[in-house]
């Protein structure tokens, strides 16, 4: 099961957002861009940690 998370607290907009937090559940925020300085534990596990 993969679902990928579309939060504002994993954004990388999300210090400049003029939209933060509005979003309204279940939609997707056209401006989403992932932080890559926030780790991904799947992504790490699949990796095998390093």
């Amino acid at each position: 099961m993969s679902s990928k998370k579309e939060l504002c607290v994993m954004c990388a907009w999300r210090a400049t957002c003029r939209k933060q937090f509005s979003m309204k559940a279940g939609r997707r925020c056209a401006d989403f861009s992932r932080d890559l300085a926030i780790k991904d534990e799947e992504v790490e596990a699949a990796a095998g940690g390093q």
